[in-house]
């Protein structure tokens, strides 16, 4: 079919639309593995439609993002997470004049890697890959997009995507600046979606948030928000970062800590941890002695990485429900009749 490059028509609407701090889609360093470009998108809106296509996407939708098995339809999952992170994110991105496409791709990859359970089970992989380094989410997100997708052939991502979900959470910071900003929605969405959260289990209440937090940031959920989000784009981007004022952030600061210690910590949430390291410890046990019982491109894994590695791949990508059902075959013995 003969149509019109809309691909060159948005890229020349970017030197007017995309300040000379933010990146043009027509200056990407290019892809993982290099290849010729669509005529429609340009390669970060196409990096979008890679990942939101994704299975490791998909299954975010039955991944924890700090509660158990939540009685209610209300509470968070990793992708609810993940789309408040990029609707906060875009939001920064278009008021700074950076690529708003940009900055999308890498909100909805930065949390492709994580684990069933939430951080629970990533501090349970962790463990168990003491030995190899180690398991980080979002080293994991790199390795999904890379590696594990499309039955090993990865999503071949933009140099910038990839870059810019590596350094969503680690140091040092995303090249970026749509990166940057990506790294603090995470941090503006958690905080406060997660409060939410644990007000609304009976955790904790509105009064228990800590008075600097509610007197600089505000009371309620979407004036805290509001207050970050707007103190980032009155900051600008003059000093070549994207970055809070010192008020906001000492406050975001304490309520971060606060977090940790009141919800994360919360002895009720590590009582049910130590149920998730044993869940997952065994699954990884039994996939690491039984590779063959894993799929296709997971033993190709480990024929490249080694067992262990590939079977944290597996037992990383399972949603909750999957991973309980397949702990469940392979250590709950099935109900039988005697005939």
């Amino acid at each position: 079919m003969n149509v019109p490059n809309i691909r060159e028509k948005r890229e020349a609407l970017e030197t007017l639309l995309v300040c000379d701090a933010g990146v043009r889609a027509a200056a990407s360093t290019g892809r993982f593995r290099p290849e010729p470009e669509d005529e429609v998108r340009t390669c970060f809106q196409r990096d979008i439609d890679r990942i939101t296509h994704s299975k490791a996407f998909r299954r975010l939708k039955q991944k924890t993002q700090v509660f158990l098995e939540p009685e209610g339809d209300h509470y968070r999952t990793r992708l609810t997470h993940t789309l408040e992170v990029t609707r906060i994110a875009r939001t920064i991105a278009r008021a700074l004049s950076l690529n708003e496409d940009l900055t999308e791709a890498i909100g909805l990859g930065h949390d492709l890697g994580h684990t069933p359970f939430g951080h629970a089970g990533e501090r349970a992989l962790n463990e168990l890959l003491a030995d190899e380094g180690g398991f980080r989410h979002y080293e994991q997100s790199l390795r999904v997009v890379d590696i594990i997708e499309k039955e090993g052939r990865g999503l071949n991502l933009t140099n910038e995507v990839r870059e810019g979900i590596l350094r969503h959470t680690c140091d040092p910071l995303s090249a970026t600046l749509e990166g940057q900003t990506v790294r603090l929605a995470d941090k503006i969405a958690y905080i406060n979606h997660d409060v939410d959260d644990a007000i609304r289990s009976g955790t904790l209440s509105g009064d228990d948030i800590p008075a600097i937090v509610r007197d600089t940031l505000g009371r309620r959920y979407s004036a805290r928000i509001n207050t970050i989000v707007e103190d980032i784009i009155a900051q600008g981007t003059g000093a070549g970062a994207v970055r809070m004022s010192g008020p906001v952030e000492q406050a975001v600061n304490v309520f971060s800590d606060f977090l940790y210690e009141r919800v994360y910590r919360n002895p009720v949430v590590k009582g049910e941890e130590r149920k998730v390291q044993g869940l997952l410890s065994g699954i990884f046990d039994y996939f690491a002695a039984n590779p063959a019982k894993m799929s296709a491109e997971y033993l190709a894994i480990a024929e490249k990485d080694g067992v262990r590695r590939a079977a944290a791949d597996y037992v990383a990508g399972m949603t909750d429900p999957y991973a309980i059902e397949i702990h469940n075959s392979i250590f709950v013995p099935m109900a039988w009749t005697v005939k």
